[in-house]
């Protein structure tokens, strides 16, 4: 598969732009490739476009979550079941029934399949404009932050990233739920006060 994979990803490379956008919105649908194989080298290789890039993957990839969304609406728990084991379903389950929507960033932020909370989002009925909103807040940090490396590091940011990136995004994610929770804490205080 692996391979296939690759075959997949040096086909696109040559299609430049319509290939990252092709990449970043499948990933957010359906396809197991993420934008980073594309968009890394294609920043690395255009330092001056890399902030332009970044913007794209983010459009590209939100629009794919809008049809991951669908999917889930119109196709439910058993389209995920066919491609995922039932305990990851109940995790990400967990995840949307303890932070909400918020689940949605943490996914969109962190290495996470996020193709399958956008599914799970359209199961749960989210509202469209709450996808959008978690979507562009952790879709776009995870691309724009990759930019600023790439722009800050030039070469050096391929294996920067390769090393460091999980770690960064499970901090900065984990960072956004510990301010959430806060967030949460204050609201059932003042509606108890």
């Amino acid at each position: 598969m692996s391979e296939w994979l690759a075959v997949i990803e040096d086909w696109l490379m040559d299609y430049g732009v319509l290939g990252l956008l092709i990449v970043s919105f499948t990933d957010s649908a359906f396809s197991p490739i993420i934008p980073e194989v594309m968009l890394i080298p294609m920043g690395i290789a255009s330092p001056d476009k890399v902030w332009l890039y970044a913007f794209y993957t983010t459009v590209a990839s939100i629009l794919g979550a809008l049809l991951g969304w669908y999917i889930g609406k119109k196709l439910g728990r058993p389209i995920l079941l066919r491609f995922i084991k039932a305990d990851k379903i109940d995790k990400v389950e967990y995840y949307f029934e303890r932070y909400g929507a918020m689940a949605i960033l943490i996914a969109a932020f962190t290495p996470v399949p996020y193709k399958v909370f956008t599914i799970f989002s359209g199961i749960s009925k989210i509202k469209i404009r709450t996808l959008v909103f978690w979507s562009i807040l952790g879709r776009g940090g995870r691309f724009f932050l990759e930019a600023a490396i790439i722009a800050a590091l030039g070469v050096r940011a391929k294996p920067f990233i390769e090393e460091n990136f999980t770690l960064i995004t499970l901090g900065i994610g984990g960072l956004a739920v510990i301010a959430f929770i806060i967030y949460r804490l204050i609201l059932t205080r003042k509606k108890t006060a």
